[in-house]
């Protein structure tokens, strides 16, 4: 008799209780070896947060409530096969868009910006855009021919383009860079040749200068602070000025964790969100600065692993898309904080403090352990 996988006894109702814990996360449809990482840099990123914070025991607990419900998140996403994910993209995108615009009309405002809704619980729905836009781009793409002809490419941009620009009013320059580039990252991984996107890249030369006449006043002075910190040290460039002392003074093995001088004594601003990689470069040195991207490393390695095995055109491009998102999203937090790009506003994921964008991401995660649980019942 042939014996019947843990997913096909479960479908057929014939599963009796898991025997083990691994057993439990199979039919949970979580993957154990991505689940281990991100818990690994969640764990990580608690620890820091908590130095970070001044030692605010409150706020590591509201940090892990929220860490909490994001895993659940997890859970609950996991559990929808890739089919029915596919078949309400659109309407997800749809309703997106509609959240977009009520945002624009009726949201709250916050710190000069109007990107909240409050309908008793207060949250950014561009944070849901993160998803819904390689989502409806592999949507798009799932039945069409790969590599995509210049007709369609031309329709992606405008599914790329409509939430990217409602997002940049608000203003939030940098969630739309983010969104805009979780799209590009579909269409490339489709198999759009090197010669349009060199030929985007000359294009984009222009369409940065386009693009400066529309950005407020502080997003063109962060630009020309990145070029030269010294011109303002005690104003537009103390936060990059301040962070790059941060984490050259933690040298090889760092000062020790709650010993770091800039953060507890209140030189380095925002270090629990968005600088909070100096605080870790400071504390833990280059060693935890590297544990912590080898950790981010083995996430994205998984996640590309997984689009590697995806079975339709839809899950590849989707899984991919959001392990390189997840790849950017890093990226930027880092190259920020050493001062190589532009102070964007880009929290380190799952380590600094927040709440939406960490539901968003782990959300997405729960996507890639979807498709990497349902492919096995997908006919080879």
């Amino acid at each position: 008799m042939i014996r019947l996988s843990e997913t096909q006894r479960m479908l057929t109702g014939g599963a009796g209780p898991p025997r083990n814990f691994s057993g439990l996360l199979r039919r949970l449809n979580v993957d154990v070896p991505l689940l281990g990482g991100l818990l690994l840099i969640c764990v990580f990123g608690l620890f820091v947060l908590y130095s970070a914070a001044g030692e605010n025991s409150r706020l590591i607990i509201n940090q892990a409530v929220r860490l909490g419900v994001a895993f659940i998140a997890m859970l609950v996403v996991a559990q929808l096969p890739p089919d029915f994910l596919r078949r309400w993209t659109p309407w997800g995108y749809a309703a997106g868009l509609l959240l977009l615009i009520l945002v624009l009309t009726k949201g709250d405002v916050g710190q000069g910006a109007q990107r909240w809704l409050d309908i008793g619980i207060r949250f950014q729905p561009s944070e849901a855009m993160k998803l819904a836009v390689p989502m409806m781009t592999a949507w798009f793409l799932h039945d069409r021919q790969i590599p995509p002809k210049l007709g369609h490419l031309a329709i992606i941009a405008v599914l790329i383009s409509v939430p990217t620009i409602m997002i940049a009013k608000q203003p939030d320059l940098g969630t739309s860079l983010l969104i805009a580039a979780s799209g590009i990252i579909v269409i490339i991984l489709a198999g759009m040749s090197f010669k349009l996107i060199f030929g985007l890249g000359v294009l984009a030369v222009p369409g940065a200068l386009v693009l400066w006449n529309f950005m407020q006043d502080y997003q063109k002075q962060r630009v020309l602070t990145l070029l030269n910190p010294d011109s303002d040290p005690l104003g537009a460039g103390y936060n990059i000025i301040q962070s790059k002392i941060a984490i050259g003074s933690g040298g090889l093995f760092g000062k020790g964790w709650t010993n770091g001088s800039q953060a507890h004594l209140e030189f380095l601003p925002e270090r629990h969100t968005d600088f909070i990689f100096a605080v870790l470069g400071e504390e833990f040195g280059l060693l935890g600065v590297i544990s912590l991207l080898a950790l981010y490393m083995f996430v994205i390695g998984r996640g590309l692993f997984i689009a590697v095995q995806a079975h339709d055109t839809y899950s590849r491009l989707l899984a991919g898309s959001i392990s390189l998102t997840f790849l950017v999203y890093v990226f930027v937090n880092t190259a920020m904080v050493t001062g190589l790009v532009p102070v964007v506003g880009v929290p380190l994921p799952l380590v600094s403090f927040g709440g939406t964008s960490m539901v968003t991401l782990m959300a997405g995660f729960g996507i890639l352990m979807s498709i990497h649980s349902h492919r096995k019942l997908l006919p080879h």
